[in-house]
């Protein structure tokens, strides 16, 4: 054998290929490191079209907020030892570094855009996928520029990099409110800045779902109104921001945070890993 356990441990870590894969690289190469990887990497690519139909539900987040711009992706895998991976983590660094360059905020757009000449973004997911052997997918990328951008990045389990993130753009920057409203989405998971913002056709979806409900629960014909009402009012209340209880102050309201600050929210992303 031309080759250590060390060896073994070092390809695995490097490509996140699986440990018999690792030593069936190095007999191949006969000890050459090197060699080892490549042979991954196009034993990878064969295999790439089979990896399609699996489902890349781990992952990370990542964002970055520089002057008036914010930035922000996800990236899947298939599994959180590849997501934990050095490999995995720096194409999401790349990535994250071309999308702050390119502004791309559609996510068809951003993967046919070209990281350098010749290199688009999707050869450069699709490289990862031969070398790490898993499925890899960018599955949303996100971009806020033009007023201040609030950040805020959670890790659900200290050994894994960021599953959930979120920007929020404001009117006016004022201290730590943007990060207190970023914690607060990360929190509450609102859908929308505003009950304005609340399409008319969800609206009417849940009009109707709180009717059903309500006439299957046996309410009074003459309560009907009143009570579909009062549903579909807290529904609204539920995905708006600035109407929800504030995280670090349930006795205001999220609006009221912001008014006392003197700004308001133009827009917000939250992204959670796999969902």
């Amino acid at each position: 054998m031309k080759y250590s356990a060390q060896d073994v441990k070092k390809l695995r870590e490097t490509t996140a290929a699986g440990m018999l894969d690792c030593k069936k690289a190095l007999d191949e190469a006969e000890g050459d490191f090197d060699k080892a990887v490549e042979i991954i990497r196009v034993k990878g690519l064969k295999g790439i079209t089979k990896r399609e139909g699996r489902t890349a539900s781990n992952g990370l987040v990542i964002a970055k907020v520089q002057d008036n711009l914010g930035v922000m992706l996800e990236l899947n895998c298939e599994t959180d030892f590849v997501a934990k991976g050095e490999h995995f983590q720096a194409l999401a660094d790349e990535l994250l570094e071309h999308l702050a360059q390119a502004k791309i905020s559609e996510i068809d757009a951003f993967l046919a855009s070209e990281i350098k000449p010749g290199r688009k973004v999707q050869d450069a997911v699709d490289e990862a996928n031969a070398t790490l052997g898993e499925k890899i997918e960018v599955r949303r990328v996100a971009v806020l520029d033009g007023s201040p951008v609030g950040i805020y990045l959670h890790r659900t389990s200290p050994d894994l990099p960021p599953q959930v993130g979120v920007l929020v753009q404001l009117t006016k920057d004022v201290l730590d409110v943007g990060k207190d409203i970023a914690q607060h989405i990360a929190a509450f998971a609102p859908i929308y800045v505003n009950r304005e913002a609340v399409p008319a056709d969800v609206i009417e979806n849940e009009r109707r779902v709180a009717e059903e409900t309500a006439r299957n629960e046996g309410k009074p014909e003459a309560a009907l109104s009143k009570i579909v009402e009062g549903r579909v009012t807290g529904f609204v209340k539920e995905v708006s921001l600035i109407e929800q209880a504030f995280a670090k102050d349930a006795k205001k309201s999220v609006k009221q945070i912001l008014d006392e600050a003197g700004t308001a929210v133009k827009a917000f992303h939250r992204f959670r890993v796999g969902q």
